[in-house]
């Protein structure tokens, strides 16, 4: 068999069911082995390959497999990088394949020539360029077990347009069935680590558990809730620890950090005595630049990567471990002992909890204009469903949904690209998550900056039929950076300013059905219309600016 039909096997043999991609010359074997053999895969075509790295990632994060996206060659490898340093540093594993200029013809100045290996290996857990067509089968499974072992992240197949029509021993065809979802093989905890954190735990005064998106990834949630009630211990979370727990347990907080806490929440934090971070970097925005837990606190930290432990804290009990194993094995040992330790940690969060809806309420009826984010996010919730999802972009929707959208029920049901936090995420991610949970609303939220990244990718919705929602923050500037101009320097506003789009206009040039909202009294009736809409729809809120609002963002209070 060809090397290209090589591939197309190897990616059936790892049960991949989907690929993001955007076609190009150095492409076409691929191409026509996808279009030529018998196989369960099917491919979407997108209208750019940044989208098409973005749809991996909100696949892979709702299907629990390996996303995957392609591209071609020169320009096409340049355009997926970003997509693949989102998901890389969120743990999130997604294989990009890239075509080539032919083996021989390098520094012959091709058209497109390119080192991708150089351009991606500091970007991603595994990178190569295959410069045979033999070592097809095992450069594909090397790629499977980097991305889901160890810390999840992503990998990177450069194929040269000879290797794809080059010659592979079909009985080189195989994988192992475990490297097709994440995590695969994962590890449980030294037992002497358990007990020194029980040990720790237990001689607390008021122990705090901050978790991030590690108890997701790993299926923990169930045991975290039996850790959390057994020893009714205070709960925050991240924002990528979102739907570790419900956000209406009485023992959750919510959200801590700068983006999205609020000072109810910051109090916690401080009253803690010993912080236990469970699946959780421990970096600048949950912490707020390190300083809440203060350096002084106690802490203990579970996670499956040892050196993100001990990075930004001195430890006192490392546990190097998977998630759920990790709570499991906490679990068996506080039952091992019989032990009547309580902590109060949902008396302790129910005053906090109050403060923080009792400051939003006061804002979510506004019937101000433009809208105010609060009503909007308010809104929402009033009439989605809690099996929906949303998607979020990281300028202004993310500190409104992670502060204010209250999730009643555990999962992952919101994602937000945040490890670097690229505009234009969104829109495109939405898509990939639609097409991993075809039961699911789906709602993704954007400013008006991103959406002028990615709308190219409405009609990439429209063409599929995925009935996503889309809702736009319109308020005509890049309002994270402008908010920040105004906290710190004195309100010099700076290139952060431009026109205002009639996005509903060119939401209907695309072929969605579309509102555009500047009544906040009109917002419930307008988005319950959108979201019973069989086919896409996209609401566009003409919405306060960050720099005018009161958004949950630490330094802009401050």
């Amino acid at each position: 068999m060809s090397g290209a039909d090589a591939l197309v096997r190897m990616l059936e043999a790892h049960k991949v069911r989907h690929i993001f991609g955007l076609c190009g010359d150095t492409t076409l074997p691929f191409y026509d082995a996808l279009y030529r053999l018998d196989h369960r895969i099917e491919h979407i075509l997108t209208r750019d390959e940044r989208s098409a790295a973005y749809m991996a990632d909100g696949y892979a994060r709702v299907t629990g497999k390996v996303g995957v996206c392609e591209g071609p060659s020169g320009g096409g490898a340049t355009y997926i990088l970003p997509g693949l340093v989102e998901a890389n540093e969120s743990s999130v594993p997604v294989l990009a394949i890239t075509s080539d200029v032919g083996t021989r013809s390098r520094g012959h100045y091709p058209l497109t020539e390119l080192d991708q290996e150089g351009l991606m290996r500091p970007l991603t857990k595994f990178s190569t360029v295959i410069q045979h067509a033999d070592a097809i089968p095992d450069v594909t499974r090397s790629a499977f077990r980097k991305m889901t072992t160890g810390r999840p992240g992503t990998a990177h197949l450069g194929l040269p347009i000879d290797v794809q029509r080059g010659q592979v021993n079909p009985d080189d065809i195989w994988a192992d069935p475990a490297h097709a979802t994440f995590p695969a093989y994962p590890f449980g905890p030294d037992p002497d680590a358990i007990d020194a954190a029980i040990e720790a735990i237990l001689s607390a005064s008021f122990p705090l558990v901050i978790c991030g998106g590690g108890i997701l990834s790993s299926g923990g949630q169930a045991a975290f809730r039996t850790f959390v009630e057994t020893l009714d211990i205070a709960v925050a979370t991240t924002i990528s620890g979102q739907g570790s727990i419900p956000e209406t347990h009485p023992n959750c907080a919510g959200v801590v950090g700068s983006n999205g806490g609020v000072p109810a929440t910051r109090e916690l934090v401080q009253a803690a005595d010993l912080v236990i971070f469970i699946g959780c970097r421990a970096g600048s925005v949950t912490t707020e630049l390190w300083r809440y837990p203060a350096k002084s606190t106690r802490i203990v930290h579970v996670d499956c990567d040892p050196e993100v432990i001990g990075a930004s804290y001195q430890t006192e009990v490392v546990v190097v471990s998977d998630a759920r194993l990790g709570l499991d094995a906490l679990n068996r040992e506080l039952g091992s002992r019989g032990h009547e330790t309580r902590f109060g940690g949902a008396a302790a969060v129910a005053p906090l909890k109050e403060r923080k809806w009792k400051a939003f309420r006061a804002l979510s009826g506004s019937t101000e204009r433009p809208v105010r984010p609060e009503r909007a996010i308010a809104a929402l919730r009033s009439v989605l469903g809690d099996e929906s999802i949303i998607v979020g972009d990281p300028g202004t929707p993310c500190p409104y949904i992670s502060a204010f959208y209250e999730l009643r029920t555990s999962g992952r049901a919101l994602i937000s690209n945040r490890a670097h936090g690229a505009l234009g995420y969104a829109l495109p991610a939405s898509i990939g998550v639609a097409t991993g949970a075809p039961g699911r609303k789906v709602v993704s939220l954007m400013g008006d900056g991103s959406f002028g990244f990615a709308c190219g990718e409405l009609e990439t919705a429209v063409r599929m039929d995925i009935p996503i929602t889309f809702i736009v923050f319109s308020n005509a500037s890049y309002g994270w950076i402008k908010a920040g101009q105004k906290a710190e320097f004195d309100e010099r506003y700076f290139s952060v300013d431009f026109g205002r789009t009639d996005h509903r206009s060119v939401a209907e040039a695309f072929g969605l059905k579309s509102w555009m909202v500047e009544d906040p009294d009109a917002l419930e009736a307008v988005l319950k219309k959108a979201l019973d809409h069989p086919g896409p729809t996209l609401v566009d809120v003409i919405s306060q600016p960050l720099d005018q609002a009161a958004a949950p963002v630490s330094e802009w209070i401050a």
